[in-house]
């Protein structure tokens, strides 16, 4: 796919690695779509650096975890041409703890509203089209501490290879697994650096490794059903 103004909605793509996303997208000629929450400020500074909405650029506000809201995003849109479902939270607690109030919320924001934009890009009457989820590489191991969190994000692994052979050859669906990029909003002293020295690399990922990644899986059109891992061999 030539990426050259196709039109891509990156969700939670303000910050972090989203940001990262929508900056190499935006690189390669493609017009954004920065969908934001609560980070309307960082939304509106990178739809700045990136040529406003002259460049064919925009931000877009919704609540995920509002289902209801979720359903609206694309058709208020119009056509997408490429669908990334970057957007998540993530609260580690063990399955026997977490309450369940905590775990829809992260069901819905990580597997079930990503769920429904993958539907609604599919409805979409368009010739071609590609869908990159972020999953973790948590989706091959189980860990102490994974309760919703990490069923959210097999569910949706589960969900990518899925869709790629339900939907091919019109749209191709692949997944990109991120290992310790960055550590999670308030866990800034967590142990990412001894999780790190422990991967085969010995060093972490960047969200640019990342957006490379989402760049290639959109760029080759033989490719579908496919997780990338981005993580310093940190999966095995």
């Amino acid at each position: 796919m030539n990426l050259e103004n196709e039109i891509v909605l990156v969700t939670g793509g303000a910050v972090r690695i989203g940001r990262a996303i929508c900056v190499a997208f935006a690189e390669a000629g493609a017009k954004l779509a920065i969908h934001y929450n609560n980070s309307g400020k960082e939304a509106e500074k990178l739809l700045k650096e990136l040529g406003g909405k002259k460049a064919g650029h925009k931000t877009v506000k919704c609540e995920l975890s509002d289902l209801e809201a979720a359903e609206k995003l694309i058709p208020s849109l119009g056509k997408i041409d490429i669908l990334i479902n970057n957007a998540s939270i993530y609260f580690p607690c063990p399955l026997a703890k977490e309450n369940i109030a905590g775990a829809k919320h992260q069901l819905d924001i990580n597997f079930r509203a990503p769920l429904i934009l993958m539907k609604k890009f599919q409805q979409q009457n368009i010739k071609e089209g590609c869908i990159i989820n972020l999953l973790d590489r948590r989706i091959t191991k189980t860990f102490p501490d994974d309760g919703s969190y990490a069923l959210s994000k097999k569910a949706l692994a589960k969900a990518t290879t899925t869709a790629a052979l339900q939907w091919a050859p019109r749209i191709r669906v692949n997944g990109v697994a991120p290992g310790a990029v960055l550590p999670p909003r308030g866990m800034e002293k967590s142990k990412m650096k001894i999780q790190i020295a422990m991967t085969p690399m010995k060093k972490a990922p960047t969200p640019e490794d990342v957006a490379k990644a989402c760049i290639f899986l959109a760029e080759t059109d033989s490719i579908t059903g496919q997780i990338i891992f981005v993580d310093g061999g940190q999966h095995l």
